[in-house]
């Protein structure tokens, strides 16, 4: 079996399209939430992305492409340019070694907010003719394997929270298997718009947003915790076995060493500390490392009433009494949670973690639950020389759970 190795990262995301300035960001605590969509009942935030289309592509070129797969082809983009490139040849042959793996929970909400717009709310009855391409689900795997010219396999997975942790999960075993030279693998979302964000509201799990408080709203772990915020972007990363990144001379900044995905099978929407453990301790058997191997956490940390303790208790029944020396924080705080791409974004930040030694806070929390209590990263705090093993989670509505974990190289 290949030991699977990341060798390029492509970010475009709430605090920018440099993944090392976004990682700066974060390890300063900068919040990247803001107000929108003034005009709602009540009051919402969301951490959105600055992006303009016309750097990767055409006016032509966008006619049908949602935001959801303009977001995936620019990440992906990224990420192939910092790992200089998928392949060594043009040849079909080399192409068809070439996997896409991408995880999108609800596809492109652009269009189908603006077909609901055109063909209903203004009374004219006509839907843009691209609106079915633009809004399904593998739209931006699809436009990644066209813009990149991928000719093996392409794949979506849609497992909400969970999507993008799970799609590299997938192509580490393509790699590790031999069944793909190269994976380029990611998640993709987009659904910063307001009938998505009143349908979060009416589950009460979005944070309340204070006026001039936004940017803070989000508190994992704390006493007054009060829920998440939406966040957009896309997150890529470029996954080869270590042979081929040592003949090419790739950098390497992590290996993808353990992987654990599990079901709780118990509620849809009510997370399990059961399943979550048993996610996490596969991705141990995996790598082949114990839990006191593992220096950080990335956690899930949705800053939910309900979802923090579970997690909490999760970590605890695998780490046990060397709880206290994992250190965990949930970036969330600082990005939003972007849906079906968290576990992408997250996994880019928890390899960074480890190829920079250095681990982001957990912000704007004063007082952390007595429920939840762990060795949250203080900001401020986030040297981590010797950290050898990190592990980021991701857990779904629908009862799935993920956790990738990563060892320095």
């Amino acid at each position: 079996m290949n030991a699977v190795e990341v060798t390029g990262l492509g970010v475009v995301g709430p605090h920018g399209d440099d993944a090392s300035a976004m990682f700066d960001a974060l390890l300063r605590g900068d919040s990247a939430i803001r107000p929108v969509f003034p005009e709602l009942p009540r009051p919402a935030a969301a951490a959105t992305v600055d992006f303009d289309p016309a750097r990767w592509f055409s006016k032509l070129q966008l006619a049908g492409v949602d935001r959801v797969s303009q977001l995936a082809v620019a990440a992906a983009d990224l990420a192939v340019h910092d790992a200089g490139g998928l392949a060594d040849a043009d040849a079909d042959a080399d192409r068809e070694r070439i996997g896409v793996y991408v995880g999108c929970g609800m596809g492109g909400a652009g269009a189908l907010d603006a077909a609901y717009r055109s063909g209903i709310a203004n009374g004219s009855g006509r839907v843009p003719p691209l609106t079915i391409p633009a809004f399904m689900p593998n739209a931006p795997a699809s436009h990644v394997a066209i813009r990149q010219g991928v000719l093996g396999p392409v794949l979506t997975y849609s497992v909400a929270c969970a999507s993008s942790a799970i799609a590299l999960a997938e192509a580490a075993k393509a790699v590790r298997s031999g069944e793909v030279d190269v994976a380029l693998a990611g998640g993709s979302e987009a659904l910063i718009v307001p009938g998505v964000v009143m349908a979060w509201q009416a589950m009460q799990t979005l944070a309340p947003v204070a006026e001039g408080e936004a940017a803070s709203a989000v508190r994992p772990f704390g006493a007054d915790r009060a829920g998440f915020a939406l966040g957009e972007g896309a997150a890529f990363v470029v996954l080869e076995s270590a042979q081929r990144a040592a003949a090419r001379g790739a950098r390497r900044y992590a290996r993808l060493s353990g992987w654990g995905v599990t079901c709780d099978a118990t509620h849809l929407t009510k997370p399990d500390a059961g399943g979550q453990a048993r996610a996490l301790t596969q991705a141990l058997r995996v790598a082949g490392l114990a839990p006191a191997d593992v220096g950080y956490c990335n956690a899930h940390g949705t800053a939910t009433r309900i979802g923090d303790p579970i997690e909490r208790e999760a970590l605890a029944r695998v780490w046990g009494d060397g709880i206290d020396d994992l250190r965990v924080s949930s970036t969330k705080a600082l990005h939003g949670h972007l849906l079906g791409a968290a576990g992408a974004l997250e996994a880019v930040i928890t390899v960074l973690a480890l190829h920079r030694q250095q681990v982001p806070p957990n912000a704007h929390v004063a007082q952390p639950d007595a429920d939840c209590a762990l060795n949250l990263v203080r900001v401020g705090a986030t040297q981590a020389d010797g950290l050898r093993a990190a592990v980021s989670s991701s857990f779904a509505f629908g009862g799935t759970n993920a956790a990738l974990l990563f060892e320095r190289v």
